[in-house]
């Protein structure tokens, strides 16, 4: 057994002071983390058990949310607010995991979730630069039906786990962070890293920094919006390809919209050239089929997923036509 300290934090001042130095971890449901550490690839030296910080849900100026880093993604996929306006956040939590895990899972502690790539978990047989960096990637000619076909790179093909991230992308929201010497925002689609050279570094939180809330703003548009997720089973699976989007239609023309992808990339990825091909297009099939295209024309398949390509760009298409009325 490896001995660390546990210390529950009542207010996020008292969470800094705790994680002083870089040796902790915070603490939140714990769904993610505590698997981690049973199978000895996190080793923190104490726990910062962050669970009495904030966990409410309040409106914004202007109709966006503000949500505590310690919200149950339970009550996040319940509220009112958030089912009315921002009905793709809430169809997305629910698409993942069990409901005994969002129960406990937190709103940061998502957000914070590492890989589930096999070769990660598995600490005695395979080589893994995230894990260990310089170390080697075995996925790379192993079994990767799962792993990212988008910005990856020759250091890792890992994609990132979360449902909820991937609506949050979408919704243009905003990670509130707080360390002993100042708070700031960062977007959400610039939260986590890709691989590059360095997997291992996840994102761009600094030692002991923490997560507060996460912000959505206001953001009409989203009361027309939906998440779909393709897996092999119909519960408790990762997604091979999903797709959260919102459109505004005026006039039979596509005025806005937003999509992000998950099971593609080593973070929710943000269909930034799709939505740029769809703006002042017509909303019909052949215009979200072409924005499709358009995403995935870098797409760098491996070995066993080359048809995560054409799933993604199939899923996009359905998508968008569900959201127009099923557009000619």
């Amino acid at each position: 057994m490896i001995p660390f300290s546990f210390t529950r934090a009542t207010d996020p001042a008292a969470a800094l002071h705790l994680s002083a130095g870089g040796a902790g971890k915070y603490l939140g449901g714990g769904t993610n983390l505590v698997d981690l550490m049973r199978e000895t690839i996190e080793r923190p030296a104490k726990l910062i058990d962050v669970t009495a910080l904030s966990d409410t849900i309040e409106e914004t100026a202007g109709g966006g949310l503000l949500i505590g880093g310690a919200a149950r993604n339970t009550a996040i996929a319940e509220h009112r607010l958030i089912r009315s306006r921002f009905p793709v956040l809430s169809r997305a939590i629910v698409a993942g995991a069990s409901p005994q895990i969002r129960n406990m899972a937190t709103a940061a502690g998502n957000i914070l979730q590492r890989t589930r790539c096999a070769y990660f978990y598995d600490n005695e047989g395979s080589r893994c630069n995230k894990r260990e960096p310089h170390q080697g990637c075995d996925a790379l000619e192993g079994f990767n039906r799962y792993h990212a076909i988008l910005g990856a790179s020759s250091s890792c093909v890992a994609t990132h786990p979360s449902d909820m991230c991937v609506a949050l992308a979408a919704l243009g929201a905003v990670v509130h962070l707080q360390d002993s010497d100042a708070e700031r925002t960062i977007p959400l689609i610039e939260f986590h890293q890709l691989p590059g050279d360095r997997p291992d570094i996840e994102s761009v939180t600094r030692p002991g920094e923490l997560i507060t809330a996460i912000e959505i703003p206001p953001l009409p548009m989203a009361v027309n919006s939906t998440y779909r997720k393709v897996r092999d089973r119909a519960s408790y699976a990762f997604a091979l390809v999903s797709v959260a989007a919102a459109i505004e239609i005026k006039a039979g023309v596509v005025r806005e919209v937003r999509i992000a992808l998950g099971g593609v990339a080593h973070k929710p990825w943000r269909a930034a050239k799709a939505e740029a091909a769809l703006r002042g297009k017509p909303a019909i099939r052949a215009s979200f089929a072409a924005a499709a295209e358009a995403e995935l024309a870098d797409a760098e398949p491996l070995t066993h997923n080359a048809f995560k390509v054409e799933l993604a760009k199939r899923t996009i298409a359905a998508v968008l036509a569900d959201l127009s009325g099923d557009a000619a």
